[in-house]
């Protein structure tokens, strides 16, 4: 039995209609380019528009309003948004939400909320990280107490994208007490749990955070005391947020992998097409010398090999494989992609020379976007680690 590398007509059509619905702002370009990369605004329009391709509705089946297209096809369709000069944190966001929505919400949850994801009528943000928490997720101090048929929850998150355009956030928090774990001699894994909680209920306050790397959004403190949230919003069992919790990372991981292999060919591309037309010597193109040449078709051979390990990982999130493997397929497409995209980036720079740093062309800004990569949503080292422990049996350094 041979192996398929094909894409599908269907997942192409996926990537046309990301040209295709981007074809009414070509006029606007630069003017769209601003809002994103300098106001950090990502226009409702374009949202709208991306969303009207059934792109949101990928992951989601069709008895929740979707296509049921898959993962991969969101990674195709991020892929080709980002390929044109287009990213979105908040359509990863958004989709790896769905995800951990349809595999382990209850069926009331799913009718509630994916409907309305899959036509992009709601936005979602994710929030993980706390000022005492980043890459150890259980040391999460963010508590949900039971109260009835509610939960109050108090406590803060770092570095929380979009938390004031989202209408919803998936919240990692605890509902069992670190310190009653311990005292228990139970599992650190035991005792997280999801939520989905509006970012403007009372109780919620948002400050922004002067951080940069991120196109079209802004990044927040996240202070919560005594926020009200159903039990119904609860996504998964109480204490058995752990699983739930893999069934989102492994998807945002995948989708950054994607983004990252389209900003690596959109910087590419414009390398290329500058490294063509501009003549130094004796009237030659500067891509005629290998000085420029070579590290150009480098990144491109990187370029194909990150593209086909992330698209392994979507496939394997779409088949249901398990999360461990799916996770090592997704941390290495991430950790892969991050690297790869970073020098995509430093080579078109290099390229252009002086013109590499004019906002003009726009490459400096996405160093930036690729940069934040190599730390976020999970570290180059953590990833390392975990490879090094699942994939090849050696001792656990953390």
């Amino acid at each position: 039995m041979s192996l398929n590398f094909e894409l599908s007509d269907e997942q192409r059509l996926i990537q046309d209609a990301m040209t295709k619905c981007l074809e009414p702002f070509a006029d606007r370009k630069e003017e769209l380019r601003k809002m994103v990369l300098v106001d950090k605004k990502f226009p409702d329009e374009l949202w709208e528009a991306i969303c009207g391709t059934g792109l949101m509705g990928a992951v989601i089946p069709e008895e929740y309003g979707g296509n049921g297209m898959g993962l991969l096809a969101v990674a195709l369709g991020l892929e080709a948004l980002a390929k044109q000069g287009y990213g979105n944190t908040l359509l990863i966001l958004t989709a790896m939400d769905a995800a951990c929505i349809l595999r382990n919400g209850h069926e009331a949850m799913k009718k509630r909320y994916l409907p309305k994801i899959a036509t992009g009528e709601m936005k979602f943000c994710f929030a993980i990280t706390e000022p005492n928490a980043g890459s150890n997720a259980f040391r999460l101090e963010t508590l949900a107490k039971r109260d009835g048929d509610d939960y109050l929850i108090s406590g803060e998150k770092v570095f929380i994208t979009g938390a004031d355009v989202a209408d919803r956030m998936v919240l990692v928090c605890r509902t069992t007490s670190r310190k009653e774990i311990d005292a228990a001699g139970m599992p650190k894994a035991f005792g997280l749990a999801l939520f989905i909680v509006d970012p403007k209920a009372e109780g919620v306050t948002l400050s922004p955070l002067p951080t940069r790397g991120i196109e079209g959004m802004t990044q927040f403190m996240v202070h919560m005391d005594n926020v009200r949230v159903p039990a119904f919003d609860r996504i998964g069992d109480h204490d058995m947020g752990s699983l739930v919790l893999f069934n989102s990372l492994n998807p945002e991981r995948i989708l950054a992998s994607a983004t990252a292999c389209g900003v690596a060919d959109h910087c590419l591309t414009k390398a290329a097409a500058y490294a063509n037309e501009r003549k130094l010597f004796k009237g030659k193109p500067i891509g005629a010398y290998q000085g420029i040449s070579h590290p150009l078709a480098k990144v491109k051979c990187e370029l194909e090999a990150v593209r086909l390990m992330t698209y392994r990982a979507a496939w394997a999130f779409d088949q249901d494989e398990h999360p461990g493997k799916v996770g090592s397929f997704a941390n290495m497409a991430k950790y892969l992609a991050a690297e790869m995209a970073i020098e995509a980036v430093d080579r078109a720079i290099q390229t252009l020379g002086g013109y590499g740093f004019s906002e003009e062309y726009g490459l400096i800004y996405y160093y930036e976007s690729v940069r934040l990569l190599r730390t976020a949503p999970v570290t180059a080292e953590l990833i390392l680690n975990f490879v090094a422990e699942h994939e090849l049996g050696l001792p656990r350094s953390y």
